[in-house]
Order: C-alpha cells, then structure tokens, then sequence
C-alpha cells in the first residue's frame, strides 16, 4: 500500500472569502491543493498570497455549474496529484433579497445550479477517485450555512440549497461508509468577509427592521476545516457551527 506522504486538497470558490483562507491554512500546513474557481484572476491572487508554497498548489478554473468543467476539474487534480483526500465544497452564491413571489426563475435555477448540483457532482466525481486509488477513502466538507437551520427574510433559494445540503452530506456519510469515505457540513454564520462586509451597514431582520449584526474572524474558519480535514477515517465531524457569538441566530426571529 502507497501510503502519501502529502494529503490532496480540492478546495471549491478558493478565489475569495472562505475558500481563499482554506487554501492558505491548507498549503501552510503541508498540503498539496487544487485551487478551482470561476475567475482565474482571484485564483491567482490566492496563490500570490501562497507563494511560499505555491509548488505545492494548482489553479483550474471551473464553473460549478457545467458538468463538463467539474469532470475536467478532477481529472487534472488525478493527473497532477495522483489522488485525493479532501474536498471542501465551498462554491455557493444567493439571490436578490426580494418578495418571495417576484423572484425570477432563472435566479432560482442559479442558485440550486450552484449550490447544490454543483456540490452533488463535485462529490461524484471526488467519490470515483477517492474509491479507486489506494489506500482507498477521503473526506469530504460541505459548506452549509447557519441557513441550513433558519431562514433569513426573502432567502428561498439559499436557504432551501442549504437545507438540501444537510440531507446531501448525510447520504455522502452513509453512502460512502463501506468505502472510506466520509463527509462533514460546516455551518457558518457571519464570517468576516466581502461577503459580510454588508452587516456593517444593516441587514434586514425577520421583524422587517434592519439592524447592524456582528462578524468574525474568517480565520477561525479555516482553522476548524483544517482539523476536520486532519482527523483519522475513523472518526468525523458530521456537523459543526461556527458564528459570531451575538449574531441574532439563536432566537432569531
């Protein structure tokens, strides 16, 4: 049996935000990383940040939402790194924040494109090579959301993809078990990134006020993937949170 002597990382939207500081903590600590996303220019920019351990790194830039892109993806990982161990399925966007009844189909279909048929298919596809290679397993992360539990105002698409992930990464576990394969949602809320940068100005509140709501670290993110991802086969994490100690989860509403 080959044993490696460096675990294989795929990390999904490593261009920004989660995705970049998982990849940074992930090449910082000796792993070897395929870093996918839409925008090329951002992926760079995240291995200019890495540069120190940038030959331990490749960019494939991906569209989560075209299976052709995805197979591509994880064949140039195989190619390149001869095997996988982690996938950390981070690539998600949302839709406008408007009246249930007025949203666009088509920016419904964005977001389940996204996701979750993109983390459907990225898993797929980590699943076929983490099955054959040998020795045999991986890990795979799923980026959740305190959404996986509760709703923002005027957040169908996002909140409904992530409640579906949470019944995705239980099937992955259970699925996956006879093969060494096992899965992990991280459930997130608030970290600071461009993401939340809107929380300093007010977001809109269940009540319909809007009211300014606290951040994180994005760092204390990455530090929580990185141990996840370092665990034994035997042993897993199915859910864990992580959020800003006053954000208005618990009682929201």
């Amino acid at each position: 049996m080959d044993i490696p002597t460096q675990k294989v990382a795929v990390i999904t939207g490593a261009g920004s935000g989660i995705g970049r500081e998982t990849a940074l903590i992930f090449l910082k600590n000796n792993y070897k990383v395929a870093l996918a996303g839409r925008n090329q220019i951002t992926l760079d920019e995240t291995i200019h940040l890495s540069k120190q351990y940038s030959s331990n790194a490749i960019t494939v830039q991906t569209d989560i939402t075209d299976q052709k892109s995805i197979t591509e993806l994880f064949e140039k990982v195989k190619k390149h790194f001869k095997r996988l161990d982690v996938l950390f399925n981070n690539a998600g966007i949302g839709a406008p924040p408007i009246p249930f009844e007025e949203l666009p189909f088509e920016k419904w279909q964005d977001v389940v494109s996204t996701n979750l048929t993109g983390t459907f298919l990225c898993s797929q596809e980590a699943i076929k090579i983490m099955k054959s290679q040998n020795p045999s397993g991986g890990r795979i992360i799923n980026n959740g959301s305190i959404s996986a539990h509760s709703p923002r105002l005027y957040s169908a698409p996002y909140t409904a993809t992530k409640h579906a992930i949470t019944g995705l990464t239980k099937s992955i576990c259970l699925d996956g078990r006879k093969h060494k394969i096992v899965c992990s949602q991280i459930d997130i809320g608030n970290a600071g990134t461009d993401m939340t940068e809107r929380m300093k100005n007010g977001v809109l509140q269940a009540n319909g006020n809007t009211e300014i709501e606290p951040t994180f670290n994005v760092k204390h993110v990455a530090k929580s993937l990185l141990h996840i991802a370092n665990l034994p086969l035997d042993t897993n994490v199915p859910f864990i949170t992580i959020m800003a100690s006053e954000m208005p989860f618990m009682g929201r509403g």
